[in-house]
């Protein structure tokens, strides 16, 4: 019997795009704000400070490799606020919904500890999970098994009772490596669909 939901964060329970900053910051030049993205402030790149590595650090050397591009680099720390384009609809209600019908609710999540208290203090629903691992402040990074187990064994959680939501397929193949239920996330409506039809959890609106 499922107990236990569990969030991941950026693209589940919030929007965030580095594209909200960088296409204005380009003046509109979606072309050149892509190609930024995919070969200078990258994914890769991104997923270091996630992992724990301070942003000045990052920035600092990412800027040696690309000094031509320093500006823009550094806004991806000093505006990173502007990369959050608000709560992905529908899931902070079923959050509420589903602790409001027994269930516990967790968050797990790929994030810099420098920038998740900019996020945490501003959304009320994060006030509803009774335990959070953010990957920044444990330097352990999904889909790799001992953040999961980080959870679990923190919150005193069983596996077999828990079940995990994530909008990434690698991130899902990890929770499911350490015996959770998992679903990948496309939004809350399907979300919910999913949680109703595989492991009976039906909320009211």
């Amino acid at each position: 019997m499922i107990k236990n939901i569990v969030f991941d964060f950026g693209g589940v329970l919030i929007d965030w795009n580095p594209r909200h900053l960088y296409y204005p910051y380009f003046n509109g030049d979606r072309e050149q704000a892509e190609w930024f993205l995919a070969n200078i402030c990258t994914y890769t790149w991104n997923v270091q400070m996630d992992g724990g590595k301070p942003f000045s650090e990052g920035v600092a050397e990412l800027t040696a490799q690309h000094p031509e591009w320093a500006e823009a680099i550094e806004v991806y720390h000093s505006r990173w606020n502007e990369m959050i384009g608000g709560e992905v609809e529908g899931t902070a209600s079923l959050v509420r919904r589903l602790k409001e019908a027994g269930y516990h609710v967790y968050g797990l999540t790929n994030w810099s500890m420098e920038t998740y208290p900019m996020i945490r203090d501003c959304y009320e629903v994060f006030s509803l999970f009774e335990g959070v691992v953010v990957s920044g402040e444990e330097c352990l990074l999904k889909p790799d098994e001992k953040i999961y187990r980080c959870l679990l064994e923190r919150y005193s959680l069983k596996a077999e009772e828990s079940v995990f939501l994530d909008d990434n397929a690698d991130n899902v193949a990890g929770a499911e490596a350490v015996g959770m239920s998992a679903i990948r996330f496309e939004s809350a409506a399907q979300a919910e669909q999913e949680l109703k039809k595989r492991f009976n959890i039906n909320l009211s609106k």
